[in-house]
C-alpha cells in the first residue's frame, strides 16, 4: 500500500529512514528529523520519509507508544502511515538510513549494486552514544521508546549539521 509522500517541491536532498515494520523507529526518525529541519530552516530543501523492510503494518499508524513518546518531546507522528520499501525508493532517495544492521542487510539485498552507496546506519550521525544501532522497542515498555528517542534525537542533530554543510 502506497501512502502519499509529504513532498517538498524540488528538494535538494531526499532521505528515507527504514526499520522493520515502519511503526516505531523509522517513523520516529522521520518525525524528529522533519522537526529539526524546520528549526534549522531546511524544511523546504530536504524531503524525508520512512518505510519498513517488511509490509506487516502497511497503511497503519505508528505504534501508540511511539506517538506518545514523540509527542512528549513536541514531535508529531500523526500524519505518518506505514509502508514497505519499494524498488523505486532506491532511485528516488539520495540517502537511505537503516535503524539496525538486520534492516541494513535487508536493504542491501534488494538495492541495485550501483545504488548501495546510499545505504548506511542512521546512528553514524550520533556523537553522544557508543551504539550504532537503534534498538527495536516494540516488545518492551515506555522506557524503550524514550531510549529510541534519545538516540534518534542525537543522530538527527548530527544529520542536520551535516546537511547544513552540504547544502550551503
Amino acid at each position: 500500500m502506497r501512502r502519499p509522500l509529504r513532498a517538498v517541491p524540488d528538494p535538494d536532498m531526499k532521505i528515507l529512514f527504514c526499520c522493520m515494520g515502519n511503526i516505531c523507529r523509522s517513523p520516529t526518525a522521520e518525525g524528529v528529523v522533519r522537526a529539526r529541519l524546520e528549526t534549522a530552516g531546511l524544511s523546504g530543501r530536504v524531503e524525508v520519509d520512512s518505510a519498513g523492510t517488511h509490509g506487516y503494518h502497511a497503511g497503519g499508524r505508528p505504534d501508540p507508544r511511539a506517538i506518545a513518546a514523540a509527542a512528549s518531546r513536541g514531535v508529531d507522528l500523526g500524519g505518518i502511515r506505514a509502508r514497505r520499501v519499494e524498488e523505486v525508493d532506491f532511485d528516488r532517495f539520495d540517502l537511505i538510513y537503516a535503524m539496525d544492521r538486520d534492516n541494513l542487510r535487508n536493504l542491501e539485498r534488494n538495492c541495485p549494486d550501483p545504488l548501495r552507496h546510499k545505504l548506511a546506519l542512521f546512528l553514524q550521525h550520533a556523537d553522544a552514544f557508543d551504539e550504532d544501532e537503534v534498538p527495536d522497542p516494540y516488545y518492551g515498555g515506555p522506557a524503550g521508546f524514550e531510549r529510541v528517542l534519545d538516540l534518534i534525537e542525537n543522530a538527527a542533530d548530527g544529520l542536520v549539521r551535516d546537511l547544513q554543510q552540504r547544502l550551503k
